[in-house]
C-alpha cells in the first residue's frame, strides 16, 4: 500500500512526548498537570525564534515559563558599543517575553565570546535547576553559530549532571543556514499561536524581524506544519532517554 509522507509522519509520531497533533489528541490544556518550562538560547530572538509559538502555548495553558539567554546580544548591532547594544536588546527581550507571557532571565555571558568550561557548566545547571524545570529546550548542537553551540553544550551537561531529571528537546533556527542535520522526532501545532510568535518576534526591532522571517522561519513553520498535518508548527529533536506527555 502506498503510504504518502505526511501519513508516514503522523504514523511514526504518535505518542512522543511533546506531539500536539489532532492524530494524538495530545493537548496542553486537557488534563495536564501544571509544569515548570525552560528554554535556553544563545541570544535575544533565538528561543522566540525557535519555539516561540510552543513557549506561547505553554503559558497560555497555565505552565511556568522561564527563558535563558546566554547572552545579551552585545554584539548584534553594528555601530553600538556592546553595553549599548546589551542594553537595546535587554529591552527587546524584555519586550517579547511579555507577549509570550514567560519570564526572562540574563546568564551573563557575552555575545561572540560565549565559553564552555567548568564555571559556566555550573551556573548553568544552577540557574536550570532554580526553576525546576519539567521540560528544558534548547539549540540544536549541530549548528553554525558558535553561541547557538555553547548554550546547547551547556544545557546537555546540565541534564546530563541533574539530579531531578527533566526532558530535554532541541529547537532549530534558520535551517540550512544555521542549524544542520535536523530530523525532527515531535513536532507542536502552533496555529493558533502563530501571530503571538511573530509579535514577540518583532519586538526585536534591531535585529531586523523580517529578515529573520525571510531567512526560513516562514517557509519553516509552513513546511513542519505539513509535515504533521497542521497549517504551521515547530519541530523539534527530543534527547534520548527523555520523553513526555505534555
Amino acid at each position: 500500500m502506498h503510504t504518502t509522507r505526511r501519513e508516514f509522519v503522523k504514523r511514526s509520531t504518535v505518542g512522543l512526548g511533546l506531539l500536539v497533533s489532532p492524530v494524538s489528541g495530545v493537548s496542553f490544556t486537557a488534563e495536564t498537570k501544571k509544569m515548570k518550562v525552560v528554554c535556553v538560547g544563545g541570544h535575544p530572538d533565538d528561543p522566540e525564534s525557535g519555539c516561540g509559538g510552543t513557549l506561547a502555548r505553554l503559558s497560555r495553558a497555565g505552565h511556568d515559563v522561564s527563558v535563558i539567554y546566554l547572552t545579551r546580544g552585545e554584539a548584534g548591532i553594528a555601530g553600538k558599543s556592546h553595553a549599548e547594544a546589551g542594553t537595546v536588546r535587554t529591552n527587546e527581550a524584555e519586550a517579547a517575553c511579555s507577549i509570550l507571557k514567560v519570564k526572562p532571565i540574563f546568564a551573563g555571558q557575552v555575545d561572540g565570546d560565549t565559553m564552555v568550561n567548568r564555571e559556566w557548566i555550573e551556573k548553568i545547571a544552577g540557574l536550570i535547576s532554580k526553576e525546576m524545570p519539567d521540560v528544558v529546550f534548547t539549540h540544536w548542537p549541530i549548528d553554525s553559530h558558535r553561541d547557538h553551540q555553547a548554550a546547547s553544550f551547556l544545557t546537555i551537561q546540565a541534564w546530563v549532571r541533574a539530579k531531578v531529571k527533566f526532558d530535554l528537546y532541541f529547537f532549530e533556527v534558520c535551517a540550512g543556514e544555521q542549524t544542520m542535520a535536523f530530523r525532527p522526532t515531535d513536532y507542536v501545532d502552533i496555529t493558533d499561536v502563530q501571530e503571538i510568535k511573530r509579535e514577540a518576534l518583532y519586538c526585536h526591532v534591531s535585529q531586523d524581524p523580517p529578515g529573520i522571517y525571510a531567512c526560513g522561519h516562514t517557509i519553516m513553520e509552513q513546511f513542519r506544519g505539513r509535515e504533521m498535518g497542521a497549517k504551521a508548527a515547530e519541530a523539534f529533536v527530543r534527547m534520548a532517554g527523555s520523553g513526555m506527555e505534555l
